[in-house]
This record gives structure tokens, C-alpha cells and sequence, in this order.
């Protein structure tokens, strides 16, 4: 999966009935052109074209870094 990256997407919700914190993540598959980003950094996710199978967005900027 080169300039391929996985990014995680993180919602959180209450409980309809019990009013607790819920999170749900879902997770893309995302084409990074120039192999510029790392683990822990938080990208903007474009929707773009089929790219492949699963690929159906692009990394358009790198945000910010947890690290």
C-alpha cells in the first residue's frame, strides 16, 4: 500500500438512553501523492474519484501532529 495511509476518524456521541459517552471511529483509506505524512498526524481528507477498490480520498494537508 505505498502513498497509501489509513486515517481514523473519531465521533463521539451520547447514548440515546443511558446519556454515556459513546465513541465510534471509522477508518479511510486515503492517497498521500508525496508519502508525506506519519503515524499520528492530523490530516484534511478530500473525497475525490475511485482510486482503487477501497481508495476514494486524498490527504489534502497535514493539520497538525499528536507526537
Amino acid at each position: 500500500m505505498e502513498k497509501t495511509r489509513v486515517v481514523q476518524v473519531q465521533q463521539v456521541t451520547k447514548h440515546s438512553k443511558y446519556e454515556k459517552a459513546v465513541r465510534n471511529f471509522v477508518r479511510y483509506k486515503a492517497h498521500d501523492e508525496k508519502n508525506a505524512t506519519k503515524i499520528g498526524d492530523v490530516v484534511l481528507i478530500m473525497e475525490t474519484r475511485p482510486l482503487s477498490k477501497d481508495k476514494r480520498w486524498i490527504i489534502e494537508e497535514v493539520v497538525g501532529s499528536k507526537a
